[in-house]
């Protein structure tokens, strides 16, 4: 008898995840959701987005101490490195034998480069696509090449 397989599908981008699993009718529901905290702030009420400034006295120009970052590519990034821990305590616990990432590029990437061995090993497909707003029985066609037919006991 095959043994149960533990998929878990993360649906991403740099404000919002859903953690969705097939049903033992391979029907794909989300078991929980996060949103950043950040992810409706603009980049004033995150902090400035200007660079400090110097002024030299024998000058009157003003030059750039650091590059200007946005703030909310900043803060992306960061949730996206949240989503990469709560991935590597799953895969230290045992909450999944397998692993599909579903995210943006920039957010994919940014997820994988985060990801423990143990936790690398287990995922078995990505897929750089934006689909937070898909719902869940939409999803199917987009990952259904990771979702095999559970077996069921023959009666």
């Amino acid at each position: 008898m095959p043994k149960h397989r533990n998929l878990l599908i993360v649906v991403a981008d740099g404000e919002h995840v859903r953690f969705v699993r097939p049903a033992s009718d391979n029907a794909l529901h989300s078991e929980t959701t996060l949103d950043s905290t950040a992810a409706h702030l603009r980049s004033t009420d995150l902090g400035t987005d200007r660079p400090g400034g110097s002024f030299h006295s024998d000058s009157t120009a003003h030059h750039a101490l650091n590059p200007r970052h946005d703030l909310q590519t900043m803060q992306k990034e960061k949730f996206a490195h949240l989503i990469a821990r709560q991935l590597n305590d799953g895969a230290a616990r045992g909450s999944f034998d397998e692993l599909v990432i579903v995210a943006p590029p920039r957010t994919l990437n940014a997820i994988c480069e985060k990801l423990e061995n143990a936790t690398e090993s287990k995922v078995i497909g990505t897929l750089a696509k934006e689909l937070t707003k898909t719902p869940d029985d939409e999803l199917w066609p987009h990952v259904r090449e990771w979702v095999r037919p559970t077996h069921r006991p023959e009666a």
